[in-house]
C-alpha cells in the first residue's frame, strides 16, 4: 500500500486595512477584527496544507485608492522574495479601490503564482469565475469611492459658500481657534503693511529688499506632532500671494468665487483698490519705472556668445557707491558657473563699445558705404559730390561734439547705431546699423541746411574688439 503523498505547505500572509485612524487606539479595532476573520478561514484550511506566516502586514490610516502603504510594500517585497503563496484579505477593497491599481496587484501575483482569496466573497483569483467576480466587486468598490469624493467636495463647497474655514495652515495675520480663524493683532499689521507699502512703491522687488534690509519674515507654525517651522525670508511670490488672497477682505473663495466670511477682515476695500490699482499698469512700465534710476544704454544690445543667451542690466551698493553691471540671463536663473562670461562692468563695456562706434565711424569701408548712401539718398537734381562730403566731414565731427552731448542723447546714438554686440570670452564684436548712420547722417546734415531724406534699410557691419 502506497503512503498519501504529503501535503504542500501554502503559507498564507493576512493583509488587513483600515482607510481612517479612528478608533485604532481602542484595544479591539477593525484591524483586529479583519485579521482575527482571516485567521480562522486559514485554520480552517488546515487540512490542505495552508499556514500563516508569522509577519503582520496592517496598514491603520491609508487610503485604499494608492498603493503607496507600508505594509503592502512590505507584503510585496516578500512577495517577489518567495516568502508567500497565498495572499488573505477580509474584503477586496482592503486590497484596493482602484480597479487600475488591483489589476497592476493581480499581475505581480500571476507572475509568482500566488493566489488571491477574500474570505468574505468567496472567491479565488486562479480560476476564471473568480477573477471575473473580483473585477465586478472591484468597479462597485471604486464607484463608491468616487461617490464618497463627491459628497466630500460637495460639502467643502457648500461649508466655504456659508464663509467657513476649512482647515490648514492659518494664513498671516490669523490664528485658528475652534476651526474658525481669528486675527492675530501683531500678524494683521504686518498685512496691512504690506498693502499700504506695496501701494506707496509699486514695486514688490524694491518692498522684497526693504523687508529683507528690515529682517522680516514670513509666518511661523507649528505642526501637528509638535514641530516648529520658522518663517523665511519675504520673496516676490510670497508678497503677490498675499496681495491677491481675498481672504484678508473678510471673504471665503471657492474655486474662484468669492463668498462673505465667518472671519473679521484685516484690510478694508479701499486700501486692497490701492494695492490692486498698482497691478492695473502694465507690469512692464512698473518693473522700468523702478530701474529708471540706474542707466543702461547698452540693455538689449549684449548678448552672451557663450550661452546664446541675452545679457540684462544689474547693480548692487558696497559702502553707499553705486557698481553697474551687465549679467548673462543663463548665469543668473542657472548660476555662475554654468556661463564662462558671467557679468561684466557696466561703464567698462560701454566705454569699450563706444570706442569701438568712434573708431568704426572713421574707418574706411563705413566710409565707403556712407558714400554708397549718399549717393542712394541723393534725388536726380541734388550733388552727390558735395553730399559725400559733407556726410564724411558730418562724421567726423562727431568725435568732437560727443563730450557735449547729454547722456540721454548720447544713449539715444549709441542705440541708433549699434545694431548687437556679441561678448565673447576674449572680447566683442559690435554690430553697427548702417541704416542708423544714415538716420543720424542725415540729422546733421540738415543742421546744416541740406536734408537728405532717411532710408528705412539697414546694413549691419561687423567689427571684431
Amino acid at each position: 500500500m502506497t503512503k498519501p503523498a504529503p501535503l504542500r505547505k501554502v503559507r498564507c500572509a493576512v493583509y488587513t486595512r483600515k482607510s481612517s485612524e479612528e478608533g485604532l487606539e481602542q484595544e479591539f479595532n477593525s484591524l483586529h477584527a479583519q485579521r482575527e476573520a482571516c485567521e480562522a478561514y486559514i485554520a480552517s484550511q488546515r487540512h490542505e496544507g495552508w499556514i500563516l506566516v508569522p509577519d503582520r502586514y496592517d496598514d491603520g490610516g491609508v487610503s485604499g485608492g494608492t498603493l503607496e502603504r507600508p505594509a503592502l510594500r512590505r507584503l510585496l517585497a516578500d512577495m517577489e522574495a518567495g516568502r508567500i503563496d497565498t495572499v488573505v484579505v477580509y474584503k477586496v477593497d482592503r486590497l484596493s479601490r482602484s480597479l487600475m491599481d488591483f489589476v497592476r496587484l493581480v499581475d505581480a501575483f500571476e507572475r509568482k503564482a500566488i493566489s488571491f482569496v477574500s474570505i468574505t466573497q468567496q472567491f479565488n483569483t486562479t480560476t476564471s469565475m473568480g477573477r471575473l467576480t473580483l473585477n465586478m466587486l472591484l468597479s462597485f468598490a471604486q464607484f463608491e469611492r468616487e461617490v464618497i469624493g463627491e459628497r466630500i467636495r460637495d460639502k467643502f463647497e457648500a461649508s466655504r459658500r456659508k464663509g467657513m474655514w476649512m482647515g490648514g495652515w492659518a494664513p498671516l495675520g490669523y490664528d485658528v481657534a475652534n476651526r474658525k480663524l481669528v486675527i492675530n493683532e501683531q500678524e494683521a499689521a504686518l498685512v496691512r503693511r504690506i498693502f499700504e507699502r506695496f501701494a506707496k512703491l509699486g514695486s514688490a522687488t524694491l518692498l522684497v529688499k526693504e523687508f529683507k534690509a528690515a529682517g522680516i519674515q514670513t509666518k511661523s507654525w507649528t505642526t501637528q506632532p509638535g514641530h516648529r517651522r520658522e518663517g523665511r525670508s519675504f520673496d516676490k511670490s510670497a508678497i503677490y500671494k498675499i496681495l491677491n488672497n481675498r481672504l484678508f477682505l473678510g471673504e471665503a473663495v471657492h474655486k474662484g468665487t468669492s463668498y462673505p466670511g465667518e472671519h473679521q477682515a484685516i484690510v478694508d476695500q479701499t486700501l486692497w483698490d490701492r494695492a490692486h490699482a498698482v497691478f492695473a499698469e502694465n507690469g512692464r512700465s512698473r518693473g522700468n519705472r523702478t530701474r529708471a534710476k540706474t542707466p543702461a544704454p547698452l540693455k538689449g544690445l549684449l548678448r552672451c556668445t557663450a550661452c546664446n543667451s541675452a545679457m540684462t542690466p544689474t547693480h548692487t551698493r558696497r559702502h553707499g557707491r553705486l557698481y553697474r553691471y551687465y549679467a548673462c540671463m543663463k548665469s543668473i536663473k542657472n548660476g555662475a558657473g554654468t556661463c564662462p562670461v558671467r557679468s561684466i562692468s557696466a561703464s567698462e563695456i560701454e566705454g569699450v563699445v563706444l570706442g569701438q562706434v568712434r573708431r568704426l565711424l572713421q574707418a574706411p569701408e563705413v566710409a565707403a558705404r556712407t558714400i554708397v548712401a549718399c549717393h542712394e539718398l541723393s534725388d536726380a537734381k541734388g550733388d552727390a559730390a558735395a553730399q559725400e562730403h559733407e556726410a564724411l566731414d558730418a562724421l567726423r565731427r562727431l568725435e568732437e561734439v560727443w563730450g557735449e552731448l547729454f547722456p540721454a542723447e548720447q544713449t539715444r546714438i549709441l542705440r541708433l547705431l549699434v545694431e548687437r554686440v556679441d561678448v565673447t570670452t576674449v572680447g566683442i564684436n559690435v554690430r553697427l546699423r548702417m541704416g542708423g548712420i544714415r538716420s543720424l547722417v542725415g540729422e546733421l546734415l540738415s543742421e546744416s541746411g541740406r536734408q537728405v531724406p532717411v532710408s528705412a534699410n539697414t546694413v549691419s557691419q561687423e567689427a571684431a574688439a
